[in-house]
């Protein structure tokens, strides 16, 4: 593995869209990194986004970010369109990744992109922030230990209202846009960290006349649970997750996928106690700590989210799609 400073870890950002500036915001709190250069197709684009985050280089095509020697790792915040691409030149170009989710579009692009991190033996991890919240993390370390006991039903949503126009990313299929990818791979995270894959999927959708998903709902079964997800765009949910266990139920309190508490009830005599969990800025800090992490430890894929799981998530993904009929041009 390519081998990494243990006093400051040089960052690339390539793309400098809105995901990036709350990363980058993030990065500067987290001590050990740096953010050395950003990579736009736009030069303008570059030099404002490195004015703004004091951002020592700024390249105007992603090739000249991936040339930069002293960038030891990328984040790669493009469309979902592009990610496999990205990441697979960064990782040639012997760069580590941390590439925004969905990390792939489908499970064979994200095996490319496995294949190419095993060959250049560099660091891959998915972006999954919700992953390292402390909330979640404390939750699933929570189930696994039992402490809800066996688990016979989760419900976990992520809808919102939006009215985008037609070539915006999020409708747009050419992009592998759709609510599914954007926001459904979240309900999907929770399912597959708590309970891996399901025996069987039923999935429903409402599409864009374009073809991409704007509300998709699904029902994952597993041996002995239920797991209900939805996601869309056509109206803001309540954004409250819900693990129902024979000894309780956790909530993952609003807005669930970056929550700054959990509650658990207790059904004996329906009493609750709530446990805050602050992040650090707004929580991509803790992708940030692991990524770090993983580095000084010299592996290749993170203990918390490795490659298997990404599979997980998007060959559901895969499966919903399959379903709802909600496939990208480029397939």
């Amino acid at each position: 593995m390519m081998a990494t400073s243990h006093a400051t870890l040089n960052w690339g950002i390539l793309g400098p869209g809105r995901i990036a500036q709350s990363f980058a915001r993030d990065l500067a709190l987290v001590e050990g990194n740096r953010l050395m250069a950003v990579g736009s197709r736009s030069a303008e684009r570059a030099e404002q986004f490195a004015a703004a985050f004091h951002v020592p280089r700024a390249y105007a095509s992603y090739e000249a970010l991936l040339a930069d020697p002293e960038v030891q790792i990328i984040y790669i915040a493009t469309p979902h369109d592009s990610h496999e691409k990205w990441s697979i030149r960064a990782m040639e170009a012997g760069k580590h990744v941390l590439v925004e989710k969905p990390a792939a579009v489908n499970a064979q692009q994200f095996r490319s992109m496995i294949a190419c991190a095993q060959k250049n033996k560099v660091f891959l991890m998915e972006a999954l922030w919700s992953r390292f919240n402390p909330s979640i993390m404390e939750v699933i370390q929570r189930v696994e230990r039992g402490d809800i006991g066996n688990i016979k039903y989760i419900h976990a949503d992520f809808s919102i209202y939006r009215d985008p126009p037609e070539d915006h990313r999020l409708v747009n299929i050419k992009l592998a846009g759709g609510a599914l990818l954007d926001l459904g791979i979240y309900p999907v995270f929770l399912a597959v960290s708590l309970l891996g894959s399901p025996l069987d999927i039923q999935a429903s959708a409402q599409l864009h006349p374009g073809g991409a998903d704007l509300q998709t709902a699904a029902i994952l079964r597993y041996e002995n649970t239920l797991v209900n997800i939805m996601c869309g765009i056509q109206g803001q949910s309540d954004m409250r997750a819900k693990i129902c266990g024979t000894g309780g139920t956790f909530f993952l309190e609003p807005t669930w996928h970056e929550t700054q508490s959990y509650t658990l009830l207790n059904p004996g005599d329906g009493s609750t106690t709530n446990y805050p969990r602050p992040t650090l800025g707004k929580g991509y800090s803790y992708e940030i700590m692991e990524c770090m992490s993983c580095l000084q430890a010299g592996v290749q894929e993170s203990p918390l989210w490795p490659w298997e799981k990404t599979l997980e998530v998007v060959s559901i993904m895969d499966e919903i799609r399959r379903q709802t009929g909600v496939r990208y041009p480029f397939e």
